[in-house]
This record gives structure tokens, sequence and C-alpha cells, in this order.
């Protein structure tokens, strides 16, 4: 394991798991090479600053670039350890979303070129299963004897706002191509992860991370339906969940607008493209939630005919929240951005609260604006909503909450 200090490591794909990795790798006495092919993202990083919002990442970042451990690259770099990190979007089809691994067969070939005997490519993007062998049939096309390299695939586990941290703490799963390939790669992990390094082989690997983030989908679904159906019974949904989780088993999470991020909003139909057959109920937990946004618009848009009906105005609408979750500035795949980009298409005169956010296409307000709006839409239950709750009141204005966090008040 020892050995494994000594290597040098190119990590492809900057964004929010790749730099992270590349700075803590680098703070960590390796030698790292970062690539992107966004050239902007290259020079902002050598200059020790970051391009995406995480707590503590800018401190670790100019660490690295100043200790001169990190140096970023617009193209692959001669290393030891070869890590991938690009992105695994979906292929623009109809039906069943099917997922893209273009990204990470075009990092495989951009790695062949340079591997030499006993390299280790490890494969950190979010990925459907089959996709390390796929790559390591990219190399093997590419001229290169396989038999002296080696393929694992280990996937992040994090959450966004407490990456630098869980990059460390948190277990994480590492599967090989054969037993050697597992062996290595858990030595390298085992260098700077302090939770536990759990060895298995590359497809139950990649199964791993999509039935993690598909399980939590299906929770999810259940407190997304749930809170439709109290809505039309007129039951209090977040009472009932309260009274329901005193039972010494059930633990019914919180609803919400739908389900976002790069994670559990996209992965569930990596293993339903794969078998539809026998995946119904993640496939109809994927539906739920991508339901629950659309009635959450047309909730919004119900209150919004009632106010002009009463008032014979068009209603000031101020949305709170834009980030797929709270305290975070990601967009990615957020439902709340979904929310507020479908009320502005269809005209409604819509502003957004989003106070992880310095601009949005130069329509944010500040919450000290939101009191002359006639309907406050509650979507994101970030922290400075909930303080700010705390000392207006909320009588004086018409609020629909989609995420519970006037219910205390």
């Amino acid at each position: 394991m020892n050995n494994m200090k000594n290597k040098s490591i190119c990590v492809i794909g900057l964004g929010y798991i790749g730099l992270p990795t590349a700075a803590l790798l680098a703070n960590s006495g390796f030698k790292v090479s970062g690539v992107d092919i966004q050239q902007e993202t290259v020079q902002t990083i050598n200059q020790g600053r970051i391009h995406i919002v995480e707590p503590a990442l800018d401190i670790a970042v100019k660490e690295a670039i100043e200790s001169e451990n990190l140096k970023a690259y617009t193209n692959v770099q001669v290393s030891d350890v070869y890590m991938i990190c690009v992105p695994t979007p979906f292929h623009k089809t109809t039906g069943t979303p099917k997922p893209n691994i273009d990204y990470v067969i075009q990092a495989a070939k951009s790695i062949s070129k340079h591997l030499k005997k006993g390299d280790l490519i490890i494969i950190e993007s979010t990925s459907p299963v089959g996709t390390t062998e796929a790559v390591q049939k990219c190399i093997k096309d590419s001229g290169v004897d396989i038999d002296s390299i080696n393929f694992a695939y280990c996937p992040e586990r994090v959450l966004p706002g407490q990456i630098m941290k869980e990059l460390v703490e948190n277990d994480r799963i590492v599967g090989g191509i054969d037993k050697n390939s597992t062996r290595l790669a858990s030595d390298f992990y085992r260098t700077f992860v302090k939770g536990e390094v759990l060895e298995t082989n590359a497809k139950t690997a990649e199964m791993c991370k999509l039935v993690e983030n598909s399980s939590r989908d299906v929770s999810i679904a259940f407190a997304n339906e749930l809170s439709m159906i109290c809505d039309k019974e007129g039951i209090n949904v977040w009472e009932l969940i309260q009274l329901a989780n005193k039972h010494p088993r059930v633990n019914i999470l919180q609803p919400g607008t739908g389900v976002g991020g790069h994670c559990i909003a996209v992965d569930p139909w990596f293993i339903v493209s794969r078998d539809e057959k026998n995946s119904r109920l993640i496939r109809t937990s994927r539906e739920i939630n991508d339901f629950k946004t659309n009635w959450v618009i047309e909730k919004i848009k119900i209150a919004i005919a009632d106010i002009n009906a009463k008032k014979n105005i068009k209603p000031k609408v101020a949305c709170l929240g834009l980030a797929f979750k709270p305290d975070i500035d990601d967009l990615r795949e957020s439902p709340a951005l979904n929310i507020f980009e479908a009320l502005k298409m269809q005209n409604y005169n819509v502003a957004a609260v989003e106070p992880n956010l310095k601009s949005y296409q130069g329509e944010l307000i500040t919450l000290d604006e939101i009191s002359d709006k006639d309907l406050v839409v509650v979507l994101v239950k970030h922290t400075a909503f909930v303080k700010y709750f705390q000392t207006v009141n909320i009588a004086n204005l018409e609020i629909l909450d989609f995420v519970g966090l006037t219910e205390n008040y």
C-alpha cells in the first residue's frame, strides 16, 4: 500500500467530483494532473481559484496549487493512476431514458496512448452496469495489451455541501475487473480514505451506486405520492408523517417538489433501461417523482387563478429556491428551477429568491422584496428561508409551502 503514495495521478473531468478529488489527492501528497476540456476551467484552477461552489474547496484548491502538487491541463498527462470523473448524461431519445457513456469512452481513448505496464484506470463516473468492461474493451481496441493494465470502478457517494469531508470519511466500494485490479485500487483509496474500503467486483460496484440512489428515489416517491393523496383528502401530510414515524419501524421521508441532482433523478433510469421487465417499482417511483413537479406547477396555477378572480389582478409571485436541495447552488435536474421556468414560459409574473446564487439571468430578488408579492411559493427549504420566516408575520403573506418550511410558524 505504501508504494501507492509514489504514484502520479491524472484526474479527468474537473467538475463537482473531479476537482475536489484532485485537490484532496494533491494535499495528501500525490502529484496530480487535472484534466478538463474547458480552457477557462483549467486557467481558473491553475490560478488557485474554483469555478464551482462547495464549502472548503476553495481553500483545498489554493493549497494544492501553491504546493505544486496539482496542475490543470486540457490534455491527459502521463501518469500511473487515471481517474475518470466525467459526466454520464442521457441519450436524447424518446421512451425510457438511455445512459450515454460517450464521455467515459472518450476519456478512455485519451488515456490509451499514454498507458504503460502496471497502470491503473479507475472509473468514478456514475455509470450503467458493464461500463468498466466497456472501458477495458475500448483500451484493447486501441491496441494496448490489457493484460498488463488494471481496471476498477469506485463510485463517488458524497453529499453536495459536504464533499470535502465525505470524500475522506465515507466508506467506499471498489470493484475491479479482476482480483489484482481490485487490490491495487483498494490500496490506492486506503491512502486517503478514513472510512472502510469494501472490495467487490466491477459489476457489483457499478450496480451498488445505482441501487443506493434508486432506493432513495423509491422512498421519496412514497412521501411525494402520500402528499398528493393527503392534499386531496384535506389532511396535513407533515403532521401525518410525524405521527406515523412514531411507529418504531416506520421512517417516512419528507415530501418535496420532486427530485433533483445528477444522482437520484438520473441513476434509476440506468437500471430501468437495462432491464425494463424487472424494474417496475423503480420506474414507477421515478415517474411519481417527475409527476410531483408537474402537480406542484398545477397547484400554483390554481392559486394564481384564485387570486386573479378575487382581486382582478395579475398576481405577482415569488418562488423561494431554485437549487435542487437546501443550502447549495447546484441547479442540475432541479425541480424548483423547472417549476420557476415553466411558470415564466407561461407568462406568469414570477420572480425567484435563491440566496446561494449571485445571479440567475438577472431575475433574482431578495427575501426583503417578497412582502409586496401576492403569492409566495416555497420550493426549497434553505436555511436562509427558515431564519427569515422566524422573524416575519406569515399571516400577512399568501403562501404555498411544498416543503413544510412554515409548519411550525
